[in-house]
């Protein structure tokens, strides 16, 4: 579903809050028993964050790792106390393909108390780690659906090495296996050279130049659909901590950090953005009509 023709566009800025150690398919890394003991990015870089979305008047969404709720409960109190709307991004940053559904539920409801429990505002929303819902783990949107979450951005209608499942663009309505609907807001795409890739952040957006990120932007737009941009705290940071990786994979988690804040400021002065729920209330505002007339 897409905005009324003519209505200017609403595009939602979204971070996933982990570290830098939180990385998929690293074993020097997978343990969270020695999380605590590596050095931390996640305070620092976030408030930079923060100071930015403040001086542009843009308000986000953070889908946070129960973990880092846990670990670093004033920083996200002082993301829910700026007025962002917060998420659950997992608690362990565990692929949903590698879990069980019971697994997956546990994890997924020890994300929802420690965040709670940090910022005092209960999640709505969820992004699996790495976009890691995949053909395959339908159950996971009924679980999404028991743990009291309203919607779901998980989806990345491409492919990508941990994620990629096919998608309707934009926001819709999903029916579950068990016949429920389940509001989603997939990452966007678009065509380069034929060829449908992501664009809107992470590695895509280090890489890629700005002219090419605002092609993505065009094309969303001509077709009257929102852009989901989603980021990092590391994809931010000019300092990383060596990776123990191999080497192509380390080399691709170097490239474009230095121009990345760069970049996320040229496009906060560009376009208009709001949270994933103000996006959804757009579209579908019969599910959240708290945030449908501010979004309007």
């Amino acid at each position: 579903m897409n905005p009324p023709a003519g209505r200017p566009i609403l595009d939602a800025l979204t971070f996933d809050l982990e570290d830098w150690f939180h990385v998929l398919g690293v074993d020097g890394l997978a343990a969270p028993e020695t999380w605590g003991d590596l050095p931390s990015i996640v305070d620092r870089v976030t408030q930079t964050i923060l100071d930015d979305l403040d001086e542009f008047g843009v308000r986000a969404t953070f889908f946070v790792l129960g973990w880092i709720a846990e670990r670093y409960p004033r920083t996200i109190r002082e993301i829910a106390r700026r007025g962002h709307e917060i998420g659950s991004h997992s608690h362990f940053h565990r692929s949903v393909y590698s879990l069980s559904p019971a697994a997956f539920e546990a994890d997924l409801l020890r994300s929802v108390r420690a965040i709670e429990a940090a910022s005092g505002q209960r999640p709505r929303g969820f992004r699996a780690p790495s976009f890691s819902i995949v053909p395959g783990c339908e159950w996971a949107f009924d679980a999404i659906l028991d743990a009291g979450f309203l919607y779901d951005a998980s989806l990345f209608p491409a492919r990508r090495a941990h994620g990629g499942y096919p998608s309707q663009p934009g926001p819709h309505w999903r029916v579950t296996p068990r016949g429920r609907r389940l509001a989603e807001l997939p990452m966007s795409t678009m065509r380069i050279l034929g060829m449908r890739t992501g664009f809107s952040g992470g590695g895509y957006m280090r890489l890629f130049p700005v002219g090419l990120v605002r092609e993505g932007f065009r094309q969303a737009h001509a077709a009257q659909r929102a852009v989901v941009v989603y980021l990092h705290p590391r994809d931010l940071a000019t300092e990383l901590p060596a990776m123990p990786m191999p080497l192509h994979r380390r080399v691709r988690s170097r490239i474009g950090h230095r121009g990345a804040r760069r970049k996320l400021r040229c496009l906060l002065g560009t376009y208009r953005f709001g949270t994933c729920e103000q996006v959804l209330a757009r579209a579908l505002d019969d599910a959240f009509p708290c945030h449908a007339a501010e979004a309007r």
